[in-house]
């Protein structure tokens, strides 16, 4: 009986460098983890995860066939943007025509100005959302998980299994949302009716702040940003308001 492959990780590198390669799960992949220069997706943290206060911007269009965001600081300036990659021209049609959207796959990337900083997959969902969050070279970072369907929404931060933090919709149609680490304790917050912004930039639907209290560690600082950067697209995906 043939043993399974071992699970997605670095590991040392068959082609015998000093490095440490990622394998996916089934596949070794071309990204490499040098011992002492790390390769440049490793160096660092991303400029989103330094902010104390995010504007995410909803860019409208004409027709709202794919998503994309504009990612904001506290001062209004674009630092990030969260675009859907990987839609076809038939799931492009079926929004249009249709409002399904909520059961349809989605694929979202979270980018700064260095390039993608993580990878939101949505798969189509009938009752529950669970996003699967990953590295852009495809290292699991964890996942949002819809704990409920009925009543104020929560979603669970899911790292290996184990709870690292929730997100409670307080309001849901006043976009009021605390995030808390595994302790229960607020860390952000997501609202619409953030004082500290020229009033100016909440003159849309569109716009909501996230509050960020402390500096965060991670997993659960890029679990914070990608579920409060796509709390409308990948989570918020119907019309429902929960009070």
């Amino acid at each position: 009986m043939t043993a399974p492959p071992p699970p997605p990780g670095w590991y040392p590198d068959p082609a015998g460098s000093p490095a440490t390669r990622w394998w996916d799960g089934q596949a070794w992949t071309e990204h490499l983890q040098q011992p002492v220069a790390q390769p440049q997706h490793q160096q660092g943290r991303s400029i989103l995860l330094e902010q104390p206060v995010l504007v995410v911007n909803q860019k409208t269009k004409l027709i709202e066939l794919t998503n994309e965001y504009a990612v904001r600081d506290g001062s209004g300036q674009q630092i990030g943007a969260v675009v859907e990659v990987g839609q076809s021209a038939a799931k492009k049609a079926l929004r249009f025509v249709s409002s399904i959207d909520q059961f349809l796959t989605h694929t979202l990337e979270v980018r700064d100005a260095t390039g993608v900083v993580l990878v939101l997959h949505r798969p189509a969902k009938l009752v529950k959302s669970r996003v699967q969050v990953t590295r852009p070279w495809g290292e699991p970072v964890g996942e949002v998980v819809q704990a409920n369907a009925f009543g104020k929404i929560r979603f669970d931060l899911v790292v290996g299994g184990r709870l690292a933090g929730a997100i409670q919709a307080e309001n849901w149609r006043a976009w009021n949302f605390a995030i808390t680490d595994h302790t229960g304790t607020e860390v952000a917050r997501i609202t619409k009716t953030w004082e500290g912004l020229a009033r100016t930039m909440f003159t849309t639907a569109d716009n909501y702040a996230v509050q960020v209290h402390r500096r965060l560690e991670d997993p659960l600082a890029s679990l914070v940003l990608a579920s409060a950067l796509t709390v409308d697209t990948a989570l918020k995906q119907d019309d429902r308001g929960f009070g």
